[in-house]
């Protein structure tokens, strides 16, 4: 009983820890992409389907990085089922 209390501390504590490395990633990104799109409109050579493309690869990113947040949180999820069931 006791280690099952401990395990599920543990994971709390890896889930906390992941979520705020994430929210802090997603910060930079997001920067990132803002400082991106501001240098892209300001180039008048660039035509605009290279203006589309960067588009679509920054919300292609996007979706990879919310894809890849869900699976997490979903297997985290899973484990706390487990642990709970015992």
């Amino acid at each position: 009983m006791i280690s099952n209390q401990i395990t599920k501390q543990m994971l709390d504590f890896q889930k906390t820890t992941f979520d705020n490395f994430f929210n802090a990633m997603v910060l930079v990104q997001e920067q990132s992409e803002k400082m991106t799109q501001a240098y892209f409109e300001q180039i008048n050579w660039l035509p605009e389907e290279s203006k589309r493309l960067m588009d679509q690869w920054l919300s292609m990113g996007k979706k990879g990085r919310d894809d890849f947040k869900s699976a997490v949180d979903e297997n985290f999820n899973n484990v706390s089922d487990l642990l709970a069931s015992k």
